[in-house]
């Protein structure tokens, strides 16, 4: 049960930490150690951080034994059927994952680390934390100075909402600076382009 419910979150941090083809692989790997740890899981304590956490450290083993630097690669949405699709707005989007998965590739590895657990997997600062093992204040801060490295480096380009036409932050009634909620890519690009 545990399998199924976390595997397609498993594949997809291995896959945003740049596995790339050893993803089913380190997936695997993944849950073989943990069902070998299950007796260091603490009771009462999520599983989602705990498991995550080995994903990553396996990853970082897979990296270490590549020597080479973190890639990411960011699955793109299911499209649903009903939708119109707008190719100029598919182009532009593309654009601007591009350009903010080049960003990201260009921070320090521990940077990459943090943007993508808070933003590509939507983690908690405290789910961060458990995930990369470090202290939440140090999610925070390192959260914060990777966000303006990314402000600076994809300059003063406004992400615009999907659905309202909108600059971020002024979509569904929100305040400006208030993203709606973060999914993978869009989201992302207003998070780091919004402020």
């Amino acid at each position: 049960m545990l399998v199924a419910r976390y595997s397609a979150l498993a594949h997809r941090t291995a896959v945003l930490l740049g596995a790339g083809a050893d993803a089913e692989d380190v997936v695997q790997d993944s849950f073989v150690a943990a069902f070998s740890g299950l007796h260091r899981f603490r009771p009462g304590a999520p599983f989602r951080p705990w498991l995550l956490r080995i994903v990553v450290n396996r990853m970082k083993n897979l990296h270490r034994g590549r020597s080479r630097r973190l890639v990411l690669e960011l699955r793109a949405g299911a499209e649903r059927p009903d939708t119109i699709v707008d190719p100029e707005q598919l182009a532009l989007d593309r654009l601007q994952r591009d350009a903010l998965l080049e960003a990201v590739r260009s921070l320090a590895d521990k940077d990459q680390l943090v943007v993508t657990c808070r933003f590509f997997l939507d983690l908690s600062e405290d789910e961060t934390a458990r995930v990369l093992g470090w202290p939440r204040g140090s999610v925070k801060s390192r959260t914060s100075r990777a966000l303006a490295r990314l402000r600076a480096r994809l300059g003063p380009t406004p992400a615009v909402s999907r659905t309202a036409g909108k600059p971020a932050g002024k979509s569904a009634g929100k305040p400006a600076g208030e993203s709606a909620g973060r999914s993978a890519g869009a989201s992302a690009g207003e998070e780091v382009t919004g402020g």
